[in-house]
């Protein structure tokens, strides 16, 4: 009698043993599908809204603005289009010059630090779901212009402005925007 009770029980933990293995590898295909379709679904959305690249040479068509992705508690990555190349933004040698001699010491990192603290009267587009717009990045392209990406954890979009500098201050002027 006790041998019986004794593999009665060897044959129900090894039942549930069995059962609980088949169930665990079930859940985690159903999980790797799920994370291929998310993945799918982040790249479709990147592809929504990430504006057309723009040919300087050719006439300008209107643009309509793409898609909007649905807000997300969380906070999305930047999409590619946000991160600039490089090259982009970089003063030159006589745009340097030609700062310094208008009263900036380190005219970049003295223009990044000036519109920083004046980005609230230059974005004027409000936050979403509880967050703040705020400049995430900046390129100051030459002597009189500056492009900025700005978001608030939901939406985003490009501000392009123009700037002054006389005896060391600095005046911003927001000549563009758009929201994505």
């Amino acid at each position: 009698m006790k041998n019986a009770l004794l593999l009665l029980l060897i044959a129900v933990l090894l039942f549930l043993a069995i059962f609980f293995y088949w169930k665990q590898s079930q859940a985690e295909s159903q999980l790797v599908m799920a994370n291929e379709k998310i993945n799918s679904l982040e790249q479709q959305v990147l592809r929504f809204t990430q504006p057309a690249p723009i040919d300087s040479l050719r006439p300008t068509q209107s643009v309509q603005p793409p898609l909007q992705s649905p807000d997300s508690v969380e906070k999305v990555p930047l999409p590619e289009s946000t991160t600039f190349e490089e090259e982009v933004g970089s003063l030159s040698d006589s745009d340097i010059q030609r700062l310094k001699r208008k009263g900036l010491k380190n005219p970049e990192a003295d223009l990044m630090n000036d519109l920083m603290r004046k980005q609230k009267t230059l974005l004027t587009t409000p936050g979403t779901m509880g967050g703040t717009m705020a400049i995430q990045d900046v390129r100051i392209l030459n002597d009189r212009h500056a492009l900025a990406y700005f978001e608030d954890g939901h939406n985003g979009g490009y501000l392009l402005l123009r700037y002054a500098v006389n005896n060391g201050a600095i005046t911003w002027t927001r000549l563009d925007s758009y929201t994505m």
